[in-house]
């Protein structure tokens, strides 16, 4: 009897539409970051590396959470957010390289920018889409928690790839990944 009573007071949490619009973002970001080097043939550096490594955690923890029906949704989004925050900041790490002409990359999917600022943006609200389900959980401390971790754990990705993130390569910019710019 206490079982059937256990299952019957049981419910399912819905997913919020914010977790539903960070699993949708996080999936365009993870397929236009493979179409980068599969329908493009670029080759992704380091730092590209990091970011779709983060994008793919993100999308495990957010699909796998829709289907946990013993997880509370709330939970998937508390679990990305690090990882979120980390690609995100590898980005616009990245995308300062960029900025500062240390590092030359190819534009991104459909000619919109380059390929980093194209991840800044999406990280950015993936990571915000994040950060309001969490808001709407009144769960400040855990956010600010993940956004601190996120940041060690895109300080430890960016430190890993040394200093001159990329090497000099002789291949044209459309045919090969991100690379140290041209001294004049």
């Amino acid at each position: 009897m206490a079982t059937s009573d256990v299952s019957s007071t049981h419910c399912k949490m819905e997913p919020s539409l914010w977790q539903w619009a960070a699993t949708l973002v996080s999936l365009a970001a993870l397929a236009g970051s493979l179409y980068l080097t599969i329908g493009m043939g670029l080759k992704a550096c380091p730092l590209c590396y990091y970011q779709r490594t983060f994008v793919m955690a993100v999308v495990a923890i957010l699909v796998a959470g829709l289907f946990i029906t013993d997880l509370r949704p709330s939970i998937a989004t508390l679990l990305a957010l690090p990882l979120a925050v980390a690609g995100l900041a590898v980005a616009g790490y990245h995308e300062y390289l960029v900025l500062t002409g240390a590092l030359e990359c190819p534009l991104g999917p459909f000619g919109i920018g380059k390929a980093p600022e194209q991840s800044l943006a999406v990280l950015g609200l993936l990571s915000l889409l994040l950060i309001a389900d969490q808001l709407k959980q009144r769960s400040v401390t855990a956010i600010l928690a993940s956004i601190v971790l996120g940041g060690l754990l895109a300080f430890s990705g960016i430190m890993s790839t040394g200093r001159g993130c990329c090497p000099d390569y002789n291949l044209p910019l459309d045919e090969d990944m991100c690379r140290k710019a041209k001294q004049p």
